[in-house]
């Protein structure tokens, strides 16, 4: 525990800000340079938006739009009514939230568990239609008595809490280390603000937007015009309008991501690292995995964010039935060699080295057929085994290593599996420690299966 979080605090708001930032591990192995992820879900209302709902709400007060007993009025995916209604909470007031109706169940009964008014409108409507959920909200807040449309899109509270406090924390936690940063924008505040403080540190620090497939920001970005967004199913993310939150001008480049690429993050973030997050988390851990493999620098620091709490999308991300449905989750009683015969690529299903194999011919065939795994056999069986990222490490610390022979550093062997079983099965023995299974049929060992492999068949992600 940091001295940030010691002592006793006046009330639950005191507790927003300095969440921790940990460094990703199974889900970045072989990946170069570092990957870190702020936990903004340990924020006290479950999310990144507690810093803005707390600011807006004392913006409000400082300039006299919000009275004693007075209405706030927002237009949320969720995360940003409770903050406000956890605010809302500490300072007596009455809360009306509009929200899409592709937004959680979990979101809608937890905003009216702080005793605010929920109205939920169509998501695939125009952003000039009535039945908009900004546009509702301002409709709301004009016909309400004593009621403030906090506009988190439009109001300047939104990135400056970011600027007074997310982007001081990261320059902190890394030491000043930190040479990319990753956001999406739902409102644009949180990439406009961090983005503003980190680039006064450090001009070269990149600044890198993640759009959800279907959103129009990255189209924007890249080419002035902007399209018609279409749907997705990541929440929190994207949109279809360039908000007044939203500085473009701050970040360096944009790139996108797949509700299925996010989704298939999501999940395993929390059964590889422990990290139970939302849907958006595993977007931008996915687009921060991309970067760094992109960038191939040893020495690269990239931070990203896990913008909430996994809880909201029980019965969304981390359900089975639900992802099925949507096309996310192919069905579970899938073989070993339906996987590997779908895999894509030209490389030979096998690829390996025998054990007097130089090492730095080992390493030339892991960059030729771009694999992270290389089993080392000897008369038809696995007897070692070569990871890119580990071997890698020990050439750089050790280069008259590249003219040894693999058996002086290769690990285990990998398993051996037949190639009837259910993937499942066989995906069980993917551990930590052991990152890849071999595949036998008719007796002799035919292909590798490895966590990507499963991930891929499980999401439809390589379809």
């Amino acid at each position: 525990m940091t001295e940030h979080n010691r002592g006793v605090r006046a009330n639950v708001l005191d507790m927003v800000g300095w969440t921790p930032l940990v460094r990703l591990n199974s889900v970045t192995d072989g990946v170069p340079g570092t990957i870190y992820a702020k936990c903004e879900f340990m924020n006290p209302g479950g999310s990144i938006k507690d810093r803005i709902g707390m600011a807006m709400v004392e913006a409000a007060e400082r300039d006299g739009t919000l009275q004693p007993g007075g209405v706030i009025v927002e237009a949320t995916s969720g995360n940003t009514g409770v903050a406000l209604a956890m605010t809302a909470a500490i300072r007596g007031y009455r809360c009306i939230f509009v929200m899409p109706d592709k937004m959680s169940q979990e979101k809608v009964k937890l905003l009216r568990a702080f005793g605010a008014e929920v109205v939920i409108v169509p998501t695939a409507v125009t952003p000039d239609h009535p039945e908009h959920y900004a546009n509702r909200a301002k409709r709301i807040a004009e016909e309400t008595p004593g009621a403030v449309l906090t506009d988190q899109f439009y109001n300047p509270a939104n990135p400056q809490a970011h600027y007074e406090s997310t982007g001081p924390e990261l320059w902190t936690q890394t030491d000043g280390a930190i040479t990319h940063f990753l956001a999406g924008a739902g409102t644009g505040g949180t990439i406009t603000g961090v983005g503003r403080y980190l680039k006064e540190q450090n001009p070269d620090v990149q600044i890198i937007g993640v759009d959800p497939e279907g959103s129009s920001i990255k189209t924007f970005f890249d080419t002035g015009e902007m399209p018609e967004g279409q749907p997705y199913k990541v929440e929190g993310l994207g949109s279809d309008k360039i908000t007044g939150a939203l500085d473009l001008g701050v970040t360096d480049r944009w790139v996108t991501i797949t509700d299925a690429q996010a989704f298939s993050m999501t999940r395993r973030l929390c059964r590889e690292e422990g990290l139970f997050g939302g849907g958006s988390s595993g977007l931008l851990v996915q687009a921060a995995i991309d970067i760094a493999r992109e960038e191939d620098d040893p020495d690269a620091v990239l931070v990203t964010l896990l913008p909430d709490w996994g809880e909201h999308y029980l019965t969304k991300v981390y359900d089975d039935d639900w992802m099925r449905e949507n096309g996310f989750l192919r069905h579970t009683r899938v073989s070993v060699h339906e996987v590997i015969s779908a895999k894509d690529g030209v490389a030979p299903p096998l690829i390996s080295v025998n054990p007097t194999t130089s090492i730095r011919v080992a390493l030339s065939t892991i960059t030729s057929y771009d694999v992270s795994q290389l089993p080392v056999l000897l008369d038809g069986e696995c007897v070692g085994s070569l990871s890119e990222g580990d071997l890698m490490g020990r050439v750089i610390e050790d280069p008259e290593l590249l003219d040894r022979p693999v058996d002086s550093v290769m690990d285990a062997p990998y398993p051996v599996v037949d190639s009837h079983i259910e993937a499942e099965e066989a995906s069980r023995l993917l551990t930590r420690s052991n990152a890849a299974v071999l595949v036998r049929q008719g007796g002799e060992l035919q292909g590798i299966l490895t966590r990507y492999d499963v991930v891929q068949s499980l999401t439809g992600a390589g379809r």
